[in-house]
């Protein structure tokens, strides 16, 4: 049975994809629970038009993302965390606090997954981050103060 998919389903598919799938498959998951529906003609040509839509946004969001990245390059941060004598810091700073801090202080808005941070920061002091996306990257400073 031919059904477009309305959501991404993991090992079937994305969004708008049409797939063939079992019988049962169909019509005892994907149909019920709403992440499909049957290929009929004008559903097929309502998802090539969304899906063309929807391709169309996403180029135009990974432009604004890449001239985001573009905008991080020199840019330093400063943090404050609780920290212990020795300057390690009681909880680390993930990617995600570092775009927050970067949304609040320099209202630039990146994907954490674009910020490349092997493991949280845990010191205090200066820290290089490298920030890449669609084969661009920029560099920027964090300075972490202990409080």
């Amino acid at each position: 049975m031919k059904v477009i998919l309305l959501n991404d389903v993991p090992k079937l598919g994305k969004k708008h994809d049409v797939k063939d799938v079992s019988n049962g498959h169909a019509l005892n998951l994907l149909l019920p629970q709403g992440l499909a529906i049957a290929a009929t003609p004008q559903a097929m040509k309502r998802a090539v038009a969304e899906k063309a839509k929807a391709e169309g946004e996403r180029k135009v969001h990974e432009e604004l993302l890449a001239e985001n990245i573009k905008s991080l390059d020199g840019v330093t941060l400063t943090i404050s965390g609780k920290a212990n004598d020795k300057g390690h810091l009681f909880a680390g700073l993930h990617r995600e606090a570092i775009v927050k801090e970067l949304l609040a202080q320099t209202r630039i808005q990146v994907d954490p997954s674009f910020i490349q941070l092997d493991q949280p920061l845990k010191t205090v002091g200066e820290h290089i981050i490298e920030a890449k996306a669609e084969g661009k990257s920029a560099k920027f400073k964090v300075i972490i103060q202990a409080a």
